[in-house]
């Protein structure tokens, strides 16, 4: 809870789980998979470490936070709550851009082993899913008895 006002950017509801700005109150959160270029497993060891303390850190100097993060050697899966001021896209164009500069940065030598001097390693695109508390079957009667 600490975090969001931290941010200064939302405060966390005490009843519920619900974030309010200054003119909204939302609760986003999406499941998000990045995979590694051409499947490959890089994601072991130190590189691992280093990737998901770099993830880490680009949440926190962000206006999202990573709830869950873990990773498998050719793919990484997150939990994400975000505010309604960023989309999906920015936040996947974020997180990919700089986990790859500053990865390159520590690990350029075994990453030209991988991709010789192209600096990549996730592929192009990526799975996002929205979650919320409420299921579709609880929304959908609560939309249609309204009115």
């Amino acid at each position: 809870m600490e975090k969001h006002s931290q941010k200064n950017f939302t405060t966390l509801s005490t009843k519920t789980n619900y974030l309010s700005t200054n003119r909204s109150k939302h609760y986003l959160k999406c499941h998000l998979i990045f995979v590694c270029k051409y499947r490959k497993k890089l994601l072991v060891g130190q590189l691992n470490d280093d990737i998901k303390a770099i993830f880490q850190s680009i949440a926190d100097d962000s206006d999202f936070d990573i709830e869950v993060m873990e990773t498998d050697k050719d793919h990484v899966l997150f939990l994400i709550r975000y505010i309604p001021r960023w989309s999906i896209a920015q936040i996947v164009r974020r997180l990919k851009q700089q986990s790859t500069l500053h990865i390159w940065q520590l690990h350029a030598t075994a990453l030209r082993k991988q991709f010789w001097y192209q600096h990549i390693l996730w592929s192009d695109g990526y799975f996002v899913c929205s979650i919320g508390e409420a299921s579709p079957d609880t929304i959908r009667p609560y939309i249609l008895s309204q009115g």
